[in-house]
């Protein structure tokens, strides 16, 4: 039997009942978010349960959501079953304020360097990560530059001439 988005939503609202939430089908990718406390009780039932199977983490990164006080950071897993060539989305939301998330490494060793660029550009502390230090950016660097915290632009410079960009 196919593995459909409808029979995953079903095994997880078994297992899970309300915590999992906001189910959706953009492009027909499952997208569906849970407590960021239950992101680990998640992902270990759909990597262990045998008609779900999703056991290759193929993206995991953030998403700064400026207006949604409580909830400005999601955290985002795409998640592959090689099997049944199915994938799906998990979300997870936290508060900019404290920005923990426990650490999927001991489920997906692919997690080590996502996570990493994670906390680099938008500050996601990965609770449980076995070295959670910036990966790409300067270690000096106080402030994560992916979230929307920052304008495009440095609006003081004066090289810049506006006719020539359209505006």
């Amino acid at each position: 039997m196919a593995l459909t988005n409808q029979i995953i939503q079903d095994r997880l609202t078994q297992k899970f009942g309300d915590q999992v939430t906001n189910f959706q089908e953009p492009y027909g990718m499952l997208t569906f978010s849970a407590p960021k406390e239950d992101n680990l009780k998640v992902l270990q039932f759909l990597f262990d349960d045998e008609q779900l199977g999703f056991q290759f983490l193929t993206d995991l990164q953030a998403v700064h959501y400026p207006d949604s006080k409580g909830a400005e950071l999601a955290v985002v897993y795409h998640l592959h079953n090689l099997k049944e060539n199915v994938r799906i989305r998990f979300k997870v939301y936290t508060d900019i304020n404290t920005p923990d998330v426990f650490s999927a490494t001991a489920l997906f060793q692919a997690a080590n360097f996502m996570e990493r660029e994670t906390y680099d550009f938008y500050g996601v502390n990965f609770v449980g990560h076995p070295n959670l230090i910036r990966i790409l950016n300067v270690d000096e660097m106080d402030y994560f530059p992916m979230r929307k915290e920052f304008p495009l632009e440095d609006q003081t410079r004066i090289d810049k001439d506006d006719e020539m960009f359209g505006r």
